[in-house]
């Protein structure tokens, strides 16, 4: 189990699915089940199903994030979204450099140091995604591939800037592909991502942080990765979209 210092987040990633009815009756149910939630619960949904998913939510505690977030305030950004537009529709999180944003649509670090930025700057807490290929693990790279996307992402903050940020640690190789780390690989992973914390921002800093664990996670293998002492939640793709899977991992039961 995490340290007490870090309060358990479960965050689902509805990414490109369900329609503006299923998004509302999905809502309904994470929102009714969150009373017996082992931590705190978000769910971060597609642009069209922000404002309907918002007034589902509202008064309850789950909270509302996005998927992505553009770096600019507004202009002639055909097809980008700003924080303060995401703010305005009821946003209070948004999930920036996920591993299919820098995979398919070329998101690098310095994107991703930008979009942190406008996330702060507008007041979402920025769930930060990071994680390395699986040719990356086989030839060995997996920790220099962290300490960059670490380095490049956080790059130019103070750790009062990052008080709110979330950093998730999704192996790509996990990722939809019904692979998962094993515990001792996910907590492997979480502590050099939290000696990186700490060689950038000092020990209370990294003590502090959460860190998220994002690739395959479900109802059977929640339990297992919560109980590692470095593991403080997770990012949850597919098994966020059934009810019943979900709400099973909202309700985790760590060692």
């Amino acid at each position: 189990m995490s340290s007490p210092l870090r309060r358990p987040l479960i965050a689902g990633n509805w990414k490109m699915n369900l329609t503006l009815a299923q998004s509302v009756d999905l809502a309904r149910a994470v929102k009714e089940g969150a009373a017996s939630a082992s931590g705190e619960v978000a769910v971060c949904v597609p642009f069209t199903a922000i404002t309907v998913v918002a007034e589902i939510l509202r008064g309850s505690p789950v909270r509302l994030g996005s998927q992505d977030v553009y770096w600019e305030a507004q202009g002639a950004f055909t097809g980008e979204i700003s924080a303060g537009m995401l703010v305005d529709a009821g946003c209070q999180m948004a999930i920036i450099g996920h591993s299919e944003r820098r995979k398919l649509f070329g998101d690098s670090d310095e994107w991703v140091n930008k979009k942190l930025s406008a996330a702060l700057k507008g007041g979402l807490t920025p769930i930060v995604c990071i994680g390395e290929t699986l040719e990356e693990r086989e030839t060995q790279k997996t920790w220099r591939v962290l300490e960059t996307q670490l380095a490049g992402g956080l790059k130019g903050f103070a750790p009062a800037d990052l008080s709110k940020a979330v950093i998730a640690y999704e192996p790509v190789w996990a990722i939809g592909t019904g692979k998962t780390a094993t515990p001792a690989q996910a907590q492997e992973a979480h502590l050099f991502v939290r000696a990186q914390l700490e060689k950038l921002y000092g020990k209370a800093f990294a003590a502090g942080t959460r860190v998220l664990y994002g690739g395959s996670v479900t109802a059977d293998n929640v339990d297992t990765l919560m109980s590692q002492p470095d593991v403080d939640g997770a990012l949850v793709g597919g098994a966020s979209l059934k009810k019943d899977s979900f709400l099973r991992i909202m309700g985790f039961k760590a060692a």
